[in-house]
């Protein structure tokens, strides 16, 4: 049996723009396994992707060497005898774990001086493969050969008892339809849509009937306690209250979600929920919301998309020039 290890992207995000290459892989090699190294936060997502056998958990902080660690998880797993490793993030740290444990075939993209820790190092065409989904799905295949269109596109699903637990834990019911908003973002403010912006559409949205719930990590409860304080009193701030597996089941549950560019926006998108996408400084070019079901919505400003973490210029005009006005044309009927 062939054994795959995948070093993952740091993003969860990323993470879920991954699973086509898992499926590809699964695909090209019956009977696989495919383990996956990857940050603590991204487990419990991973442990839903049919495709990923087991999840070791990478322990090295973003940014820190520490070359010993490395090198001992890289010892430790030399008793898995992996075929191969699929270095996905293009950082000179993430390729030092395949090359301890030998694993005798290391893919990835060329970057930070990596010829000889990756064996199977692959030049990227950026023009060829724009898309992040691209990218990833581009290591899958043999080097030289094209990938396989089209990509699907990711897919997650929540079980009937997964969502049960979810709303049971946090005191929620479906008598009402719901609308979820994910408002943050973790790469950094420029990616988030204001919050009293959140706030006067939430106000739109409870008058057609909806229940608002708002879904992100402990960081952005902050931003959602404003918006239930801008006259949402009946929204549920459960920002820092749900791990991914919960997210995932209440996402599941939504009959629209709204979203930043976000690990969540991915997750509903691989859920094929109704969402509204907004972008700023980032691009829809490059890591979209895939699912048919999801509507991107940003402005062609001349300085968007700068993929900064915050506004270069000072005046934030990718997002604060779409309004709430502007974003409520594109809500379903009910």
């Amino acid at each position: 049996m062939k054994k795959i290890l995948v070093v993952a992207p740091s993003w969860v995000g990323d993470c879920v723009l991954m699973q086509p290459m898992l499926q590809r892989l699964a695909q090209r090699h019956p009977g696989v396994q495919i383990d996956v190294l990857a940050p603590p936060w991204t487990e419990k997502l991973l442990r839903q992707i049919p495709e990923v056998g087991e999840v070791i958990l990478n322990p090295f902080p973003h940014g820190a060497l520490q070359l010993g660690a490395r090198r001992a998880l890289g010892k430790q797993l030399r008793a898995q005898s992996y075929d191969q490793a699929i270095v996905l993030p293009n950082s000179l740290k993430s390729a030092l774990v395949p090359w301890f444990a030998e694993i005798p075939l290391r893919t990835g993209f060329t970057g930070e001086m990596r010829y000889g820790l990756l064996n199977d190092a692959r030049k990227l065409d950026k023009r060829k493969l724009p898309l992040m989904v691209e990218r990833f799905a581009a290591l899958a295949e043999e080097r030289d050969t094209d990938i396989v269109r089209p990509i699907p596109a990711p897919k997650l699903q929540a079980s009937d008892a997964q969502r049960q637990a979810a709303l049971e834990k946090l005191g929620l019911t479906l008598d009402k339809p719901v609308a979820v908003f994910c408002p943050g973002a973790e790469y950094g403010p420029a990616k988030r849509w204001p919050a009293h912006y959140y706030a006067e559409l939430a106000q739109r949205l409870r008058n057609k009937g909806y229940a608002v719930w708002l879904i992100g990590s402990p960081k952005d409860k902050e931003v959602a306690d404003k918006i239930v304080a801008l006259g949402n009193e009946p929204c549920r701030n459960l920002c820092g209250s749900t791990d991914l597996t919960d997210a995932i089941a209440l996402l599941s549950c939504a009959k629209l979600v709204v979203s930043n560019d976000s690990g969540l926006m991915h997750i509903a998108a691989a859920l094929d929920r109704p969402m509204l996408a907004i972008f700023g400084s980032s691009s829809p070019q490059f890591t979209p919301p895939l699912s048919d079901q999801a509507r991107v919505l940003k402005l062609d400003l001349p300085c968007s998309p700068c993929f900064k973490r915050e506004c270069p210029l000072g005046h934030f005009n990718c997002m604060l020039q779409l309004t709430p006005q502007e974003v409520a044309r594109h809500l379903p009927d009910r």
